[in-house]
């Protein structure tokens, strides 16, 4: 994907979205040009490119070496399927592994440093989503993907997973009021994915799901209450607002928390001498 694609696909969305949150907003008064969304902008165009190109390349090492695990009748088998099998099959495998990884980014330390940048949107929209740590969401999809392709599932039925999950995730993002019912607690809806990026303690580390909702409810991690909505969204931590900022802010908290770590080692060796 060039810089071209990048443009015209974000127009389409943009021909999409800004008209849908107008006409179904969740928060009437939020701007289109609300704060920060220069610096999303930048990750539209920078970070997309650099996740695009991250993610093809990681795939197809991956695939390139762990191909052959995996039967040829197997896989010949799993591509002579109808296309939307092969979809519905895709859209199982691959939010399963979405789920376990996004969850890692929340729960893992490390990770969580690289996790922080997208959620330290403080006001959702659609442009909002496109704010994240290239490396972050590298890993993300390369360990969602792999599997997909390792199984030998069709280009086809890859790409139409890819388009439903692209749009999808715009929608769940998006400052719009849609309800989907009592299908929320099986596919994701705005409502779920907004309590994911609650400020609100009881809403942490919770709605890991990037489609399929049923699986925070098989897996315990559902937080979806009824008729409301978050007031707040954000993150404690101060993120810088620039995007070369935010690019380096979690390898500066690394450097910063092993420097805190060797002033306190050095402070128990002190303590030890002394006594």
């Amino acid at each position: 994907m060039d810089i071209y694609d990048t443009i015209k696909h974000f127009l389409i969305i943009c021909l999409v979205f800004i008209p849908l949150e107008r006409i179904l907003p969740l928060k009437p008064n939020q701007a289109i040009l609300r704060q920060g969304w220069s610096n999303d902008l930048k990750h539209v165009f920078l970070t997309r490119l650099m996740v695009y190109g991250g993610a093809l390349l990681l795939i197809s090492l991956s695939v390139a070496y762990l191909a052959e695990l995996v039967p040829l009748r197997f896989r010949v088998g799993i591509a002579a399927q109808s296309i939307w099998l092969q979809y519905l099959e895709i859209l199982i495998l691959a939010d399963i592994g979405f789920y376990w990884v996004h969850r890692a980014f929340h729960e893992v330390p490390c990770l969580w440093r690289l996790h922080t940048i997208h959620h330290s949107i403080e006001e959702l929209d659609f442009l909002a989503a496109h704010r994240v740590h290239p490396i972050d969401q590298i890993i993300t999809r390369s360990a969602t993907l792999v599997p997909v392709f390792i199984l030998g599932y069709d280009l086809e039925a890859i790409a139409v997973f890819a388009f439903t999950y692209r749009w999808h995730s715009l929608l769940l993002h998006s400052n719009v009021k849609i309800e989907f019912g009592p299908l929320q607690w099986v596919f994701a809806s705005p409502r779920f994915h907004h309590w994911h990026h609650a400020k609100h303690h009881q809403a942490r580390n919770r709605n890991y799901a990037a489609q399929l909702s049923i699986l925070d409810t098989i897996f315990g991690s559902i937080y979806l209450p009824k008729n409301t909505m978050p007031t707040l969204y954000g993150i404690d931590e101060a993120v810088p607002g620039s995007y070369l900022g935010q690019m380096i802010f979690p390898f500066r908290k690394i450097k910063s928390d092993k420097a805190s770590e060797s002033i306190e080692s050095s402070h128990t060796r002190n303590f030890d001498t002394d006594l």
